[in-house]
């Protein structure tokens, strides 16, 4: 892909991000109704209404779409795809539910597996971060209006910087599933003498706090999914921070067969 062309694509993501979090907050203080999906997990309207508004920008793009919300397309016609966007409309529907701020509207454009381009967007606070692995360079940008044009987006973007080695090391971990696993790792660290402290937060936010310098690791030993971690893993890679599979000790992948990831560390 171009640079002119993922300068686009970019702009894309963005201006879609920004109008589906504009929609999710139309729903965020009202009443709504939750819905349980076949894995049990939560849907709202929210989820929804942002899925319609990102797919009629990205659709033009005649780049296939991974959503969460969208049916799966078979990986018989997926596994010939060189390049894809990866979304995830409301990432981390039980923080909406809860109404504490920390979901976000995911997207990301994937090019032979490997994440180039993310935008994680946190409507509740209009902090946009983006991320491009190309040019080795990501942005976080504190917004005044949903509705900011694409420039002036940019221009309001500070530079990330992942925090440097320091005497306490910062973990991250879920908001809504902190399990035995993640705790017998932060013991681990711990045993090895390492002054240790959890670092609590909801959704991709996870992974902007690493790329941000806000913690040091993001052991993740839970169930995810991929339009769970595309637009965190871009954002990371852009500044040289991994996201490595437990399974295969290399970055996870993208478009697999099987879109549920392995446990991986961000750090």
């Amino acid at each position: 892909m171009t640079d002119k062309a993922q300068n686009k694509a970019l702009k894309i993501a963005i201006e879609a991000s920004l109008k589906a979090g504009e929609a999710i907050m139309q729903v965020y203080n009202t009443e709504f109704d939750i819905e349980l999906k076949e894995d049990q997990s939560p849907l709202t309207i929210a989820d929804k209404n942002a899925n319609d508004i990102i797919n009629a920008f990205l659709k033009p793009t005649n780049i296939p779409i991974i959503s969460e919300e969208n049916k799966q397309i078979d990986y018989n016609i997926r596994k010939s795809w060189r390049t894809c966007w990866i979304v995830d409309p409301v990432d981390g529907t039980k923080e909406f539910i809860k109404r504490n701020g920390e979901f976000t509207v995911n997207i990301a454009l994937v090019d032979n597996g490997k994440p180039r381009l993310g935008v994680i967007y946190v409507p509740a606070n209009k902090i946009l971060y983006f991320g491009d692995v190309g040019n080795k360079k990501a942005f976080k940008a504190q917004l005044v209006e949903h509705n900011t044009p694409y420039e002036q987006a940019l221009k309001k973007g500070e530079p990330l910087s992942p925090k440097r080695k320091s005497s306490k090391i910062e973990v991250v971990g879920s908001r809504s599933h902190m399990n035995d696993e993640t705790l017998a790792f932060v013991d681990k660290l711990k045993m090895q003498g390492e002054e240790v402290s959890i670092v609590s937060k909801g959704s991709s936010l996870k992974f902007c706090l690493v790329a941000e310098g806000g913690a040091d690791i993001y052991p993740r030993f839970a169930p995810t999914m991929e339009w769970d971690t595309a637009a965190g893993q871009a954002i990371c890679n852009a500044v040289d921070v991994k996201v490595i599979s437990k399974e295969t000790e290399k970055p996870l992948v993208y478009n697999k067969e099987n879109l549920l990831n392995p446990w991986f560390v961000v750090s």
